[in-house]
């Protein structure tokens, strides 16, 4: 079984996909950890430097070469990898989707903490977070499964996953 979960920025799939890994006994993928192991460098350099088009095809060729392995695994996926480069293709075509749905209000809460996303620096972190839901809101509801709010659980996941 392949496990793709996607979401906006802080909607958890990094957390929830480590878990949800131990449970179905997978090995879990980060995807931007994938990223940063190949180029040899953060994401936030990869940006700075090279700029997110950049960015985006080193993690359509990322996603492309894990998603082709014949083992399973849980893939928290980055927030605009499904967006990019035919990714919510590679996704469908070779395992299960699950979006994580947060609420825009706790998204902001949990994005505040962090300033290491490099889309969301500099400036209002809900009006950027707003404007990146209205554009990937779309192709996130395409997914297989559609989980909604800001306490997704574990257990629901699973149950969920084992209709």
């Amino acid at each position: 079984m392949k496990i793709f979960l996607i979401g906006m920025p802080g909607s958890g799939k990094s957390v929830i996909g480590k878990q949800l890994a131990l449970h179905f006994n997978l090995p879990f993928i980060d995807l931007d950890t994938a990223i940063e192991s190949a180029e040899g460098k953060s994401v936030q350099d990869i940006f700075k430097e090279n700029g997110e088009a950049h960015f985006r095809q080193i993690e359509a060729e990322q996603l492309r070469e894990l998603s082709s392995s014949s083992t399973g695994f849980v893939m928290a996926t980055g927030g605009g990898t499904p967006c990019f480069h035919k990714g919510m293709e590679v996704i469908k075509k070779n395992g299960v989707s699950v979006y994580l749905n947060v609420p825009l209000p706790e998204l902001v809460k949990r994005n505040s903490k962090s300033s290491t996303r490099p889309l969301l620096q500099d400036g209002d972190i809900e009006n950027k977070l707003a404007a990146l839901l209205a554009v990937r809101a779309t192709i996130y509801s395409s997914a297989t499964f559609t989980i909604h709010g800001d306490q997704i659980s574990i257990k629901a996941l699973i149950a969920l996953l084992r209709k």
